[in-house]
């Protein structure tokens, strides 16, 4: 099934004055930091990337904390919690949403600013306990390291016994972990949903949409390039099963029965859309459950600027997809970008 979102929307010429700003600066800080020699600047980004403390004490209603799996590889996770005021509800009963952030595997933590905001708004608008993954980071920990990450991230909520959470999960990376989780027992963990919020995916055919939008911000067609050459094992083009998931090097994953129901988020000014839709189209063809919904005027990262129309309506549709797959279990994959 695939949907549109309409209504009064705004094309990225028309973005309020700050948020071209803002994208135009990170863009070009975001090229600085990626070297041509595909390392990353982490001086640089260390300066650049604001660190948010967590809050014990709930701010607007959610409050934070950090929890450790592995100090060798500086995998914690940071967790935030939403008070539910009404009589009748318990943190017992809300969703629980793994959270991958952004990047491009190269760049961002947990605990950076977007990511940080992004986990925190989720958990305040959807209700839902957010689990936000500090997985390694390319070019010095290639693939498999952030969906071993990911998918261990998911085993060690499952294990604890802490009485942390209310119950017994980046888009690509979403994906990579869904899979692993579709095929591992878990004791108390059940992921009933993927919300592939404008995913990274890609290929070595270019498409259309990379090359109309080749130099859109805040993701150009060159930066994609460079995620890839970064992340992938070396040697390896993006016809990659990690990249080019339904490619001719991918996985057939028909047989992966308890893959989780899915929602795949487009924006309209995203050049990695036409990806998207040959994921969707790829899932459908395996087929899952899934949905497709495309935001008219929607550049790629537009979850990170909550007062644009498109953000509401993003926020509807993953509260109408967990309402939907609530009942079969409080666990949701969530990746960004």
């Amino acid at each position: 099934m695939s949907s549109s979102i309409s209504g009064n929307e705004i094309s990225s010429s028309q973005l309020p004055w700050k948020h071209r700003l803002l994208l135009r600066l990170g863009t070009i800080l975001t090229h600085a930091c990626c070297r041509s020699d595909l390392t990353v600047n982490r001086w640089l980004t260390g300066i650049l990337d604001r660190k948010i403390p967590t809050s014990t004490k709930p701010i607007d209603g959610v409050s934070s904390f950090d929890l450790t799996i592995d100090t060798s590889r500086n995998l914690w996770v940071r967790i935030f919690n939403p008070i539910i005021h009404d009589e009748d509800s318990n943190l017992q009963s809300l969703p629980v949403i793994f959270y991958y952030h952004s990047g491009g595997f190269a760049l961002s933590y947990a605990d950076s600013a977007l990511s940080h905001f992004s986990a925190y708004q989720f958990a305040k608008q959807l209700r839902a306990v957010v689990i936000s993954v500090n997985y390694r980071l390319a070019p010095e920990f290639r693939l498999p390291c952030q969906y071993d990450d990911g998918f261990d991230a998911l085993k060690f909520i499952d294990e604890t016994d802490e009485g942390i959470l209310p119950a017994s999960a980046g888009g690509n990376l979403g994906h990579h972990v869904a899979v692993r989780a579709s095929e591992y027992a878990f004791k108390k963990v059940k992921v009933s949903g993927f919300i592939a919020s404008q995913p990274f995916f890609g290929g070595e055919e270019r498409t259309e949409s990379e090359i109309r939008l080749c130099s859109q911000p805040p993701l150009s067609l060159r930066l994609t390039d460079w995620f890839w050459k970064a992340f992938l094992p070396e040697g390896e083009d993006r016809d990659h099963a990690a990249a080019n998931v339904f490619g001719p090097k991918g996985r057939d994953i028909s047989g992966v029965v308890k893959f989780p129901a899915t929602v795949v988020l487009v924006g309209e000014l995203d050049l990695l859309q036409d990806w998207q839709r040959k994921y969707y189209e790829g899932l459908k063809r395996m087929g899952k459950d899934v949905k497709m919904v495309e935001f008219p005027n929607a550049i790629h990262g537009f979850f990170a600027f909550k007062d644009l129309p498109q953000y509401s309506s993003m926020i509807q549709e993953m509260k109408d997809f967990i309402a939907t797959q609530f009942h079969n279990s409080p666990s949701i994959l969530l990746g960004s970008p």
